[in-house]
């Protein structure tokens, strides 16, 4: 079945409409949101009532303030939907406190290395998600182990027992442009693992397109909230 993830982007403990990746101008949710008027995580949840949520942290990825900012309401989240949830974890970070709350975890681009994604994958087999950040078109990271070309790092986490890869093209982030299917299609010929995207989902077709090239899933918020997905997508 083709999985549809809400995405709940958290800032100082509220949901926030993430767009193009510009963190800093991102607003509370209810503003632009035709189906929800909080920008309460649990609200949200309660109201849509999804059957997956992938989280992002958006505070520990940026840096600012610390783990338990947001914890509690990621902890409550956990309660009511299966999580998967980035905290921006790069070397040294602490992750079993993560693993004993959400289903599974998220390693970004953005903030890990290549060493972290094993060492973390082996700890946790089938457990870990790693998000492909794609920023110009080039792998968005802080670390020489990670190539820039995505379909080289595809083919290196092939050797990983990960649950999923998640491309997540921040510059579609929040603005409907639609998918880039050919490119996508190639994702799925060279990856071992389930394909899940992240960005510039439109509406329903754009997701019977992603089912028809073989992505098992693709993540929502801005489609949700201005209606063109409808909320049962979600709660399958």
């Amino acid at each position: 079945m083709f999985r549809v993830i809400l995405v709940l982007d958290i800032f100082n403990r509220t949901v926030v409409h993430a767009q193009g990746g510009r963190r800093s101008e991102y607003k509370p949710i209810h503003f632009s949101s035709n189906i929800c008027n909080t920008s309460d995580a649990l609200k949200i949840v309660d109201t849509i009532m999804p059957s997956e949520v992938y989280i992002a942290d958006l505070n520990l990825l940026e840096g600012i303030g610390k783990k338990e900012k947001n914890f509690d309401i990621i902890r409550s989240i956990a309660e009511k939907a299966k999580v998967m949830l980035d905290p921006g974890i790069g070397p040294g970070s602490e992750t079993e406190e993560i693993m004993d709350v959400v289903h599974s975890v998220v390693l970004g681009t953005e903030t890990a290395s290549l060493e972290t994604i094993e060492e973390i994958s082996s700890l946790y087999p089938g457990r870990v998600n790693v998000s492909i950040d794609i920023k110009n078109g080039s792998v968005l990271t802080k670390h020489s182990s990670v190539p820039e070309d995505p379909r080289i790092i595809v083919e290196l986490l092939n050797n990983f027992a990960l649950e999923d890869i998640i491309i997540l093209d921040l510059d579609r982030v929040g603005t409907s442009r639609g998918v880039d299917s050919q490119f996508l299609s190639k994702i799925v010929s060279i990856s071992d693992h389930n394909v899940l995207l992240g960005g510039g989902v439109r509406n329903a077709e754009d997701i019977e397109l992603l089912e028809d090239i073989g992505v098992k899933g693709a993540l929502v918020a801005t489609a949700l909230h201005n209606g063109s997905v409808p909320p049962h997508m979600v709660q399958q």
